[in-house]
């Protein structure tokens, strides 16, 4: 199968830009778990818990619905610039609103002090939420290099802006170095208000980047198609709430259901130690961006479903051996956040597991998509956002973030069944199930197997589980060999 070859290549391109950008923005998280309190730190993942949500709210879908029209040839040359045209509007609009009542808002999130948290943050989302089109754009070329420099640019201004506000800038006024230059442009007060302030810039940066994309547009809008696409997205926003709820609500319920002297703490720890589950979600991540259009561009080939089947069952191995690399080296990698922190370990396995489950499921999601029938989705993410809720509401004052652990891992894990029932019903795909189950099976296994091993010496643990990590990997190639050739000739 040629084309997997093709997506293979593009989930690399895709993959090494995104793998660079997240490793070298999450070495902030130990920089900010390392400067910053717990219940500081709780502020930036509360935050940002609403960033997800409105960036899926003020996009409504419309990237989806962009790669479905320009499949059609009679909306082809008219879905870009009405999508841009209506993602503009609702940006626009819902920043001004949000600059106006910034305080009202911030006193409703117990930060009134900090109104202008609220105005930064409102338009990091107006941004991030025009700007999607134009990545998807890209996407749909198949540019992914330049795709990748845009992303990697943001990343790196976000990087060094942290690094001058909270480290250059302490160290020199500390040292007396450059005082009247930095009492006008820096004041400690502001803390980890600087870590919004560097996104912000960053997203600023990369509009700018990306302004000879925005003015070779033809501005047209089309209501006959806009209302088409928006029929078609609204089920995919329904999704998207419900995914963004299940993904990052409950650092929000955390907050508000734990006890209040601990809250923040709990929020702030919560956060650090779910960011350990780095690699799977950026591989998931790279992976949705090679994927989705390469999905809609094969759909009508005769072999698609074979295909899909194969992506599936690589994606899912690949997914295993991330799960048990980061989980036999957890003694290595818990450093990646400051000591305060290392107490909610045990969510790491748990989230690992309900990503490997969200990835799954968007794999399985292309049968609603291509087949039209979006509101499954929407009726699959909202049932998994009744069980994101309801278990968070039970668990949370029982356990602590250890029930939001949890509650994800339920949540993903019916949503994978659910749409795996439907999709075989509606666009049946021969997935190799056996080999799907046994591969995280296997994994799970080993990694809690080695956890009894009474082995003390921290050297020998090491070698023992990368024997085991190596012997699991070999044990894939050794079943999967006669495959390989096949698959990606």
């Amino acid at each position: 199968m040629p084309s997997i070859k093709k997506l293979v290549g593009q989930t690399a391109v895709y993959g090494f830009s995104t793998i660079l950008g997240r490793l070298l923005n999450y070495l902030l998280v130990p920089l900010h778990t390392y400067l910053f309190q717990p219940a500081q730190y709780g502020i930036v993942g509360e935050l940002y818990a609403w960033v997800s949500l409105f960036v899926v709210i003020l996009t409504y879908g419309m990237e989806t619905a962009f790669f479905r029209f320009s499949q059609i040839d009679e909306y082809k040359n008219k879905c870009y610039s009405t999508a841009i045209v209506s993602l503009f509007t609702t940006s626009v609009i819902f920043s001004v609103l949000c600059s106006c009542f910034a305080q009202p808002i911030a006193g409703w999130m117990q930060y009134g002090n900090h109104p202008e948290y609220i105005t930064w943050i409102a338009i990091i989302i107006s941004i991030d939420a025009l700007t999607s089109i134009f990545f998807a754009s890209l996407r749909l070329q198949m540019k992914a290099v330049k795709f990748a420099v845009v992303k990697i640019t943001n990343i790196l201004v976000n990087i060094l802006l942290n690094l001058f506000f909270l480290l250059l800038c302490p160290y020199l006024l500390k040292n007396g170095i450059a005082t009247e230059f930095l009492n006008t442009i820096y004041d400690p007060e502001i803390g980890v208000g600087y870590i919004f302030i560097a996104n912000l810039a960053a997203s600023i940066v990369t509009l700018v980047m990306l302004a000879p994309d925005i003015f070779k547009i033809r501005v047209t809008f089309s209501w006959s198609l806009w209302r088409k696409m928006f029929a078609y997205a609204f089920p995919l926003l329904i999704l998207g709430l419900a995914g963004i709820v299940n993904e990052t609500m409950d650092r929000v319920l955390l907050k508000n259901l734990s006890p209040a002297e601990i809250a923040q703490s709990q929020v702030g720890i919560y956060s650090a130690c779910y960011k350990i589950s780095i690699m799977m979600t950026i591989f998931i991540q790279a992976f949705k961006y090679a994927a989705e259009p390469f999905f809609f561009s094969k759909s009508k080939d005769a072999d698609a479903k074979a295909t899909y089947a194969v992506v599936m069952k690589y994606f899912v191995l690949c997914c295993a051996v991330m799960f048990l690399g980061i989980m036999l080296y957890i003694d290595i990698v818990k450093y990646f956040v400051g000591p305060e922190y290392h107490q909610g370990l045990v969510v790491v396995p748990i989230l690992l597991l309900a990503n490997l489950f969200l990835g799954i499921f968007y794999n399985l999601s292309i049968w609603y998509k291509l087949t039209g029938q979006t509101r499954f989705g929407a009726y699959i993410a909202l049932i998994g956002a009744a069980i994101t809720l309801g278990l968070n509401y039970l668990l949370i004052p029982v356990i602590g973030y250890l029930g939001s652990a949890w509650a994800t891992f339920a949540c993903y894990f019916c949503m994978m069944v659910l749409s795996y029932i439907l999709g075989q019903k509606y666009y049946h795909v021969n997935y190799q199930i056996g080999k799907i189950l046994f591969s995280i099976a296997a994994a799970v296994a080993i990694y809690y197997g080695s956890t009894f091993l009474p082995i003390e010496n921290f050297s020998l643990k090491m070698v023992v589980n990368t024997c085991l990590l190596i012997g699991y990997i070999f044990v894939i190639i050794l079943a999967e060999r006669k495959n390989f050739r096949e698959d990606f000739k």
